[in-house]
This record gives structure tokens, C-alpha cells and sequence, in this order.
């Protein structure tokens, strides 16, 4: 069953919140700010990863200067990208390692 706005909007946030956790846990400078859905992801270099919620298309979207992503919802696998298939922590931690020119590896509950 599809899950509705309400839902999706708390999955997202505690997604960002999931994110925010696993960021403070890193020995490094990167830092992150949050506002209403929207996570930016500021890199020691000043290049920034930006999360945000697409309500009307029910995805998450990630934007890195690799490019655009949106995952779509997947009860057994999660977050996947709906062009690759590629998992969402995936494709996170591969954008903050290219970004940060070292290895980064969030674990997301």
C-alpha cells in the first residue's frame, strides 16, 4: 500500500534526522544545516550535498555536483534510485567521499 503525504513527510524527516546523527559522529568538518525538509550538507571545501522531500512525487532527491538523484520508495529495499536501482545510503556516501576527497560511510539506522 502507498503510503500517504503524512507518512511521507515523517520518513523523511526522520531520515534527515538519521543523517544529522550519523554527520555528528564523523571526525571531520563537515557541517549541515536543516530547515522544513531540507538538509544542505556543507563540505570542508565548500561544496554542498542538498537532501529535500518532493512531496507531489512522494521521492527523495539528493543533489551533489555528480548530479541529480530521486529515489522512490521500495518497502523491501528502501529508498532506490529510480533511474539506477542504486540504494539511497549508497549514493550518499559515494557523493560525500567524491565531495570530501576521502572515504565517508554513514550507517543510517
Amino acid at each position: 500500500m502507498p503510503m500517504n503525504e503524512t507518512e511521507f513527510k515523517e520518513f523523511i524527516e526522520e531520515i534527515i534526522i538519521q543523517i544529522e546523527d550519523a554527520l555528528e559522529q564523523l571526525d571531520n568538518n563537515i557541517d549541515y544545516e536543516s530547515s522544513d525538509g531540507i538538509l544542505t550538507i556543507i563540505m570542508e571545501n565548500k561544496s554542498q550535498i542538498i537532501i529535500n522531500r518532493q512531496t507531489a512525487a512522494l521521492q527523495l532527491w539528493l543533489a551533489a555536483k555528480s548530479g541529480g538523484y530521486h529515489f522512490d520508495y521500495d518497502e523491501v529495499n528502501g529508498w532506490q534510485d529510480d533511474r539506477s536501482g542504486e540504494a539511497f545510503i549508497v549514493t550518499l556516501n559515494r557523493c560525500l567521499t567524491e565531495q570530501a576527497n576521502e572515504k565517508i560511510e554513514l550507517d543510517l539506522e
